[in-house]
C-alpha cells in the first residue's frame, strides 16, 4: 500500500531514486520552498515503485496538530514544483508522480517509550513489595531425581 511503510525488498534503481529524491525534497524544503504555513518538518523515508511511477515521501513535524494541518496542505501545494525540481535534478525520462504521507512513526515510538516507562514502574513496585519477603514454602518445591533414591534406601 502507498501509505504504509513496509519492509520489503526493492530493486536497486528504485531504491537509488528515493535516496535522490529524499535528499531532494529535504533540500527544497530547507531553502526553496517558502510557504508560511510548512512548519518545522523532516523527511524521513521515500519509497518508489518498482516501476518507477510513483514517490512516497514520509515526513514528520515537530509542533501541534495545527502545524501538522498547515504542513500537510502546504506540501499539497508545492507538490508541483517539487515534481518538477525532481525531474530535473534526476534526469530520469518520467519523472514519478510523489505523494506526501504523515509518517506516525516518532507517535508510535512515543505510544512505546510510555509503555515501557509504566512496565518498568510496576516491576520496581513489585520488587519493593517483594523485599524482604520469603517463599511460602520451599525454595525448590520440586523433587530431584537424586531424592528419589533416598526416599527409597530408607
Amino acid at each position: 500500500m502507498p501509505g504504509q511503510k513496509a519492509d520489503r525488498p526493492e530493486n536497486p534503481r528504485a531504491r537509488k531514486l528515493a535516496d535522490r529524491i529524499k535528499e531532494i525534497v529535504a533540500q527544497l524544503l530547507d531553502t526553496r520552498i517558502k510557504d508560511p504555513r510548512l512548519g518545522f518538518v523532516t523527511v524521513t523515508d521515500v519509497r518508489v515503485t518498482g516501476d518507477l511511477q510513483n514517490a512516497s515521501v514520509f515526513y514528520t513535524v515537530l509542533g501541534t496538530d495545527e502545524e501538522r494541518t498547515g504542513t500537510a496542505a502546504a506540501l499539497e501545494s508545492a507538490k508541483g514544483v517539487i515534481r518538477s525540481e525532481v525531474g530535473k535534478q534526476t534526469g530520469v525520462r518520467l519523472t514519478p508522480t510523489i505523494e506526501f504521507f504523515l509518517d506516525s512513526m516518532p507517535e508510535n515510538a512515543a505510544h512505546l517509550d510510555a509503555a515501557l516507562l509504566e512496565a518498568r514502574r510496576r516491576d520496581a513496585e513489585l520488587a519493593a513489595l517483594r523485599e524482604g519477603k520469603g517463599f511460602a514454602g520451599e525454595s525448590d518445591p520440586y523433587r530431584k531425581p537424586h531424592e528419589d533414591d533416598e526416599d527409597a534406601e530408607s
